[in-house]
């Protein structure tokens, strides 16, 4: 089978999209497949890799945007139809499609090349946390369109799929992820981690692993700040690490962690807190626990699917999420229960690895390809107006504008 694989974001940027697109990549190499990568380019400071596991990389240009400046927008150069239509996939596969994914959905339908889109973003939830709510309508009248123009949507979760609906998206299916159980595992837990976190030996040790960004709602974790009895630990970095170092003087902040470090550094956590309502899956959450640490997480998105309350964690209202906090995680790290929802959060993911999960992609990639052979695909027209497209993604892909002009 050959994919070619359009990242909304990719490496040298880590982050859910490019984890998720990398263990596919690596399952298609493993079961004898080809595959193509498009991408956004690195920033002017970053390494850029031209290829993985000798998948060629094919980049494209980016731009900043201001609020999200740490992560490139790719740009939907016409070119995107030109190495799609070269390489001549059986399928694309479209990893969080917006910017660069609209343009390749688009660009499928016009090459008649079967299509699937993985939806992992909240887009529209974004907007709203970046207090840009005029912008999440268009927000959900761009995802339907992108969605609606492959033949398949593939989920995360039970709440991102009723959204999508809600807003009109059309064949949609459950895909979760997987865990990688065996990098990720209680067996990781370091005392002597734990011994330089806390010289002490007598705080319980309360993590986060994150972007730190505004959407994330890292400031929740405040309320937790100053306590004699807890030690934070707050992994990553982002455009607010500043503010939330000063916030929160007494959090330790290590910085970005990948790795066997990463690994290490969950599994010698007591909890995990991931406050951040815009997850549509949260794969934190998934690895936290597959280390055996108990969670805590927003009663929205994702988490609603990993959590089961007061077996492996709890989940809290999003308006009052800093203020239960505290009782919430006092709850959890009592010594009456704690050890027995640690052995919970880990039995509950053991199982879900990434092998049997990127089984299922291409079952329905296989899936995809059978029905266009069966019902052919037909292209909606060659006007910018009878593909829905707004003026800068016509502009950027060549479309015909409504007078009949090349643009």
């Amino acid at each position: 089978m050959r994919v070619a694989i359009v990242a909304e974001s990719f490496l040298p940027n880590v982050n859910g999209v490019t984890n998720s697109v990398l263990r596919v990549l690596e399952h298609l190499k493993a079961n004898g497949h080809e595959a193509l990568v498009i991408a956004p380019g690195a920033r002017d400071f970053q390494e850029e890799i031209a290829d993985y596991l000798g998948f060629e990389i094919v980049r494209v240009p980016t731009v900043r945007v201001p609020l999200i400046d740490s992560l490139p927008i790719g740009v939907p150069l016409p070119s995107v139809t030109t190495v799609l239509r070269e390489y001549n996939p059986d399928i694309i596969h479209l990893a969080s499609p917006f910017v660069l994914g609209g343009a390749a959905a688009f660009a499928a339908r016009q090459l008649r090349i079967p299509a699937i889109a993985i939806y992992q973003t909240d887009v529209a939830g974004f907007s709203q946390r970046y207090h840009l709510a005029p912008l999440a309508t268009a927000s959900w009248e761009w995802i339907k369109t992108v969605h609606n123009m492959c033949q398949r949507t593939l989920a995360p979760s039970s709440m991102s799929i009723d959204e999508l609906r809600d807003h009109g998206v059309n064949d949609i299916f459950h895909w979760a992820r997987g865990v990688d159980s065996t990098r990720f595992h209680p067996s990781k837990r370091s005392a002597a981690l734990r011994r330089s976190w806390d010289p002490t030996g007598t705080k319980k040790v309360v993590g986060f692993v994150g972007r730190l960004a505004s959407e994330k709602g890292v400031e929740r974790l405040a309320s937790l700040s100053g306590r004699s009895d807890i030690q934070l630990i707050l992994v990553g970095d982002g455009p607010e690490a500043k503010y939330l170092k000063e916030m929160m003087p007494d959090a330790i902040f290590t910085g970005a962690l990948g790795g066997e470090e990463l690994a290490r550094t969950y599994a010698s956590l007591d909890l995990f807190v991931h406050p951040g309502e815009f997850e549509t899956f949260c794969q934190a959450i998934q690895e936290a626990q597959a280390s055996g640490v108990p969670t805590i997480g927003p009663r929205a998105g994702g988490p609603i699917d990993l959590i089961n309350e007061g077996v492996n964690g709890l989940l809290l209202d999003v308006v009052d999420f800093k203020e239960s906090l505290p009782a919430a995680a006092e709850w959890i790290l009592d010594d009456s229960r704690h050890a027995e929802m640690c052995t919970a959060a880990w039995e509950g993911v053991k199982n879900r690895t990434w092998e049997a999960l990127c089984d299922q992609l291409l079952q329905h990639y296989a899936d995809v390809i059978a029905l266009s052979q069966r019902i052919p695909l037909t292209f909606f027209g060659p006007s910018a107006e009878a593909a829905k497209l707004p003026v800068w993604v016509a502009r950027a892909l060549g479309v015909r504008t409504r007078v009949g002009i090349e643009v």
